[in-house]
């Protein structure tokens, strides 16, 4: 599999860490949206939130409990939005499932 973010996970490719764990990495954006903008996978490859199942949802279950942690480790402390884009038409860039963290200054409404 050609996947940049299962690339990064397995530490082929460096990336700024914020949080890792057995299950999951947490990661600066290289081009952020936010002063806060992380990125969270699942280390095991879900293409995106279209293959959310019965066999992988507890992965994604784990990775929304420790979001707070994250964001906070992160510099999201007095609030944070949390963005995962599903397909072409939202824009998805890279096919494995990841959550953006954005934070660190007052959001726009429209920003999302």
């Amino acid at each position: 599999m050609d996947c940049i973010f299962c690339k990064i996970a397995e530490g082929a490719i460096p990336s700024s860490k914020v949080y890792e764990d057995d299950d999951m990495l947490a990661f600066r954006d290289i081009n952020p949206q936010a002063p806060v903008h992380v990125l969270v996978i699942p280390k095991k490859h879900i293409a995106s939130a279209d293959e959310i199942n019965e066999t992988n949802s507890a992965a994604v279950a784990k990775i929304f409990e420790k979001i707070p942690h994250i964001a906070k480790l992160g510099g999201a402390v007095n609030g944070y939005r949390i963005i995962s884009n599903c397909g072409p038409d939202a824009c998805q860039s890279v096919p494995h499932l990841h959550f953006h963290i954005l934070g660190g200054k007052q959001l726009p409404e429209s920003m999302g």
